[in-house]
């Protein structure tokens, strides 16, 4: 049984520094992975630009002397996605890039600015002989916004970034006014610690402990913990690849598999439902099948994809917030989770907001918490809106050290 999957992906990418574009590249290129099962194993050829689906499949099949077992029934189905708002060309992305360095460079005149404005047009295709054909197409336009104050010392004070199908400078200038309109007026930590913040840096620890292989090996923060309340009645956590803030996912997985819907849920009310598996992993320890393959265009399949997504409070940020003040960091590095689900974050740079706008720059400071904890009795939401990032952002309690 023979099976191609093709990824097509086209990126422009203009460069600027210091407030001036310096640069334009385009890069166009096409991947290819040539598979053939045959008695329960997988030849994988994998092929950078063009070949011919012939040679393709044939060096497939030398392959399968590796002996790479994948003895899975391939999938079959058909759908098609294209999630394509609008496709700028080079001279639209440029005028776009230059519109918006001319209006920032104007209205905030003491910030220096570099990065870049990038599209990301791909289209992703899987065929098979089982009847499988399966494309997701997608589009979205970056602006990527590192500044620096013309006083400060530093090599950048921070950065910003906005992604959207359909980019309307708008944004972008709402989004600079939350980062570098209040920047230079300097304010104190609030008593009680709320940080917010797109939530995606805080749930790796939890994605990793929610490896089906990994809570049945016991190695998992998790292990033990399934069909238990471990985390806040509020918190809800899925696998969503429907998502309109969910850039160029495919809605299957690297098996092929779809879920009903492209959600699946793992945490509900606070109650751990399962871990996320792919086909070795399900029947191996005899969990559920989650279709959580990661693709991999060289190999066979592996455990290891989850988009993972936190349900939404029906409270916009400020309501959740109810009267308080929250933290924004901005610049930090050097900490993250360690494996006990501890939480260090020094942060060098943070803003404050009450839930729309942004109040001033705060002093340095150290971030701590626990992953139970920052989603169990000190989580307080993901809010309806997208005030500051243009997409989702998480409230949760956090503890502070202060520096002197």
């Amino acid at each position: 049984m023979k099976e191609k999957y093709t990824y097509h992906s086209v990126q422009s990418e203009i460069k600027f520094e210091e407030n001036t574009v310096k640069s334009f590249n385009k890069i166009d290129s096409l991947d290819q992975s040539f598979r053939v099962y045959e008695n329960g194993f997988l030849g994988v050829h994998y092929q950078k630009g063009e070949m011919s689906d012939d040679e393709g499949f044939s060096r497939a099949r030398e392959n399968l002397s590796l002996k790479r077992p994948y003895p899975y029934q391939p999938e079959s189905g058909v759908r098609s996605r294209n999630k394509c708002e609008r496709v700028l060309t080079d001279k639209e992305l440029m005028d776009l890039a230059r519109t918006c360095l001319s209006h920032l460079s104007e209205k905030y005149p003491n910030f220096i600015l570099s990065g870049g404005f990038y599209q990301y047009h791909n289209d992703e295709h899987w065929v098979n002989e089982n009847g499988l054909d399966y494309q997701n197409i997608d589009c979205n336009v970056d602006a990527n916004i590192c500044f620096k104050h013309i006083d400060s010392k530093d090599i950048s004070d921070g950065w910003f970034s906005l992604g959207d199908r359909d980019f309307k400078p708008e944004k972008l200038y709402k989004m600079a006014a939350h980062y570098l309109g209040s920047f230079e007026k300097e304010v104190e930590l609030p008593e009680e610690i709320i940080v917010q913040k797109q939530y995606y840096d805080y749930t790796e620890k939890l994605i990793e402990s929610l490896n089906a292989e990994k809570i049945a090996l016991g190695t998992s923060l998790l292990s033990g913990k399934v069909g238990q309340k471990v985390f806040a009645d509020s918190f809800t956590l899925l696998h969503d690849v429907s998502d309109e803030e969910c850039w160029h996912n495919t809605f299957w997985d690297g098996e092929g598999c779809v879920i009903p819907d492209d959600k699946r849920v793992f945490i509900e009310n606070g109650v751990v439902l399962s871990g996320y598996s792919d086909k070795r992993t399900a029947k191996k320890y005899g969990v559920p099948h989650t279709a959580n393959a990661g693709g991999n265009y060289t190999d066979i399949p592996s455990i290891g994809w989850l988009n993972a997504r936190i349900r939404r409070s029906e409270k916009t940020v400020k309501e959740l917030l109810d009267g308080r003040l929250s933290i924004i960091p901005v610049q930090y590095s050097g900490g993250g989770f360690n494996d006990k689900g501890e939480y260090v974050m020094p942060v060098h740079l943070a803003l404050l907001s009450d839930g729309e706008n942004i109040l001033g720059k705060l002093p340095p400071f150290t971030l701590s918490g626990n992953m139970f904890d920052m989603f169990g009795k000190d989580f307080i939401g993901v809010g309806s809106d997208n005030p500051i990032f243009n997409d989702k952002q998480i409230l949760v309690r956090m503890n502070v050290i202060k520096q002197d």
